[in-house]
């Protein structure tokens, strides 16, 4: 407990420490977007789209966040099935193509290993669309095939060792630590750009929980401002 406890402190604190710099420019680009009321879409495979379904209608969560979510990407719908498709070509392309997603958002591409052809095709798709785009990726995969850290306009490096794992159990390791790093990056861009949106004098949409006074009528008035806006919503 405690050997993992110290791995997932010490990834956040690197993080912090060496990735501010970028952290603090995707910001600046999520408070932009929030000023001129545009759509932060999130993007992962596998466990990569948890960090996207985290940030997505929860108590504390910016409204106007709509992750592109794909169930053949997704672990429910048949996990070895979503890890052999991941690897596909044309699947993200079609989900890029049904999110309607326009220049005056912005997209975030999530992949520790960051080399597979989906969330590669993601970014190639923002890319000839002119979306900005942000990738969170790890440096320790660019020797083993790794594109996402080079496409990005905007790239977050989440330092998650190759394998990802880090608890040595006999011949194998368990404790994954990109979940936590790819979160922790990602929410950390979406507070602070909702704070530059304010100082810039908007009102970020955040919503509220449900199960506080006045929370669900607010709650109401977000999810009445983005129907129709936000595929899942």
């Amino acid at each position: 407990m405690s050997d993992y406890l110290g791995q997932i402190v010490e990834i956040l604190q690197r993080i912090e420490r060496e990735e501010r710099a970028k952290m603090t420019e995707a910001a600046e680009t999520v408070a932009d977007v929030i000023c001129r009321d545009g759509i932060i879409y999130t993007f992962g495979c596998g466990h990569s789209h948890l960090p996207c379904l985290d940030t997505f209608y929860r108590a504390g969560g910016l409204a106007c966040v709509s992750p592109i979510l794909d169930e053949d990407l997704m672990l429910h719908d048949g996990a070895a099935k979503s890890s052999r498709m991941e690897k596909m070509p044309g699947i993200a392309a079609e989900a890029f193509r049904r999110h309607h997603v326009t220049p005056n958002d912005l997209i975030v591409v999530i992949s520790a290993s960051g080399k597979n052809a989906a969330p590669v095709e993601m970014c190639e798709c923002a890319k000839k669309a002119g979306v900005k785009l942000v990738t969170i990726s790890s440096s320790a995969y660019i020797d083993h095939g790794a594109k996402l850290l080079s496409l990005g306009d905007i790239a977050v490096d989440c330092k998650v060792p190759y394998g990802d794992a880090v608890i040595d159990v006999g011949e194998a390791k368990m404790g994954g630590l990109s979940t936590y790093a790819s979160l922790f990056i990602l929410n950390s861009i979406l507070i602070d750009g909702a704070k530059k949106a304010l100082a810039k004098g908007t009102v970020p949409p955040v919503y509220r929980s449900g199960n506080v006074e006045g929370g669900t009528a607010k709650n109401i008035a977000l999810e009445e401002r983005y129907f129709g806006r936000i595929k899942r919503l």
